[in-house]
């Protein structure tokens, strides 16, 4: 098994997301991570699915998912030729004798603080899934209260994105 970052762009219609996720369900993947949001073309979304799978079920996935009516292009980001962030908005137990450490803590992960409580601080990072780890490691210690995390966004590197490969052409229903 081995981990696997897809990118789906689909047409921007109700119950896409719902289909694609019920495929990956129906076959018993667990995704990992899904991010799904407008791209600079109105009309049509991008998804970001994130799964933990052998890669010859991921061929067959793959293969089904060509076949929904509203994907247009799935890409499979090799982890060295792909840029990968998350965004993650964790809220920390700081009582007064600790705050400057977990400021500190923040300020080296060039994390923002978003709110400061009398008993807690809110904090804001983006970066590689492996940083924003790392820093709810170091946090753990002092008290997790709460967490939220978006799932990976991922863009191939280079000039050419998604949309220069030539589009899918479904087969639209009679």
């Amino acid at each position: 098994m081995s981990t696997h970052t897809i990118s789906v762009l689909v047409e921007d219609r109700p119950g896409v997301l719902a289909r694609i996720s019920g495929l990956f369900s129906r076959r018993g993947f667990n995704i990992d991570s899904l991010a799904v949001g407008p791209t600079e073309d109105p009309g049509r979304s991008r998804m970001t699915i994130v799964v933990d799978c052998a890669e010859r079920p991921l061929e067959q996935v793959t293969k089904q998912l060509n076949k929904l009516v509203h994907v247009l292009k799935i890409v499979e980001l090799e982890p060295d030729r792909s840029v990968e962030r998350e965004l993650v908005l964790v809220k920390v137990k700081a009582d007064p004798s600790v705050r400057y450490q977990i400021i500190e803590l923040a300020e080296m992960f060039r994390a923002k603080i978003v709110d400061v409580g009398p008993d807690a601080l809110s904090i804001e990072a983006t970066g590689s899934p492996a940083k924003v780890q790392a820093m709810l490691e170091l946090l753990d210690p002092y008290g997790i209260r709460e967490l939220a995390r978006t799932g990976r966004v991922a863009l191939a590197r280079g000039g050419k994105g998604i949309a220069d490969k030539p589009l899918r052409v479904a087969a639209r229903p009679a």
